[in-house]
């Protein structure tokens, strides 16, 4: 596969700046995965896994929470507001994340703010445990 240039950021920095051959990640309307030659693109991303796989074949795995994605000329970034790469991901405390989210989804009296906040603390602590097994 042909590669092209990818740059991922965040607030606390780069973290990835370099060729790719394919990046995986969840945006707002599913999954998307772009390859050298994609047409231009800009979309929102929601919490998911993001997968890069490098021109030697080596593939590196992150939870991407959030950001945006754009497809310039051939140049790929991918703004997100966070990224965790697998292997730095604490599993046990992503596990006690995921306790402390279910437990105040079975609160009552929650107000919508808080369910939504506690759904999303969950989903988060979810992607977190699913890239830190790979």
């Amino acid at each position: 596969m042909k590669p092209y240039p990818l740059t991922v950021v965040t607030p606390d920095g780069c973290q990835f700046d370099g060729p790719a051959v394919r990046l995986v990640c969840r945006t707002v309307g599913g999954d998307a995965a772009i390859l050298a030659g994609h047409c231009d693109y800009c979309t929102a991303l929601a919490m998911g896994e993001a997968h890069i796989v490098t021109p030697d074949g080596n593939t590196r795995s992150a939870a991407c929470i959030g950001g945006m994605l754009t497809v310039l000329g051939g140049r790929v970034r991918l703004i997100a507001t966070t990224w965790e790469w697998a292997e730095e991901i604490d599993a046990d405390r992503a596990e006690r994340s995921r306790q402390r989210a279910e437990a105040k989804l079975k609160e009552t009296g929650l107000d919508e703010r808080e369910l939504q906040l506690a759904r999303a603390r969950l989903h988060r602590a979810l992607v977190r445990k699913s890239v830190a097994r790979r």
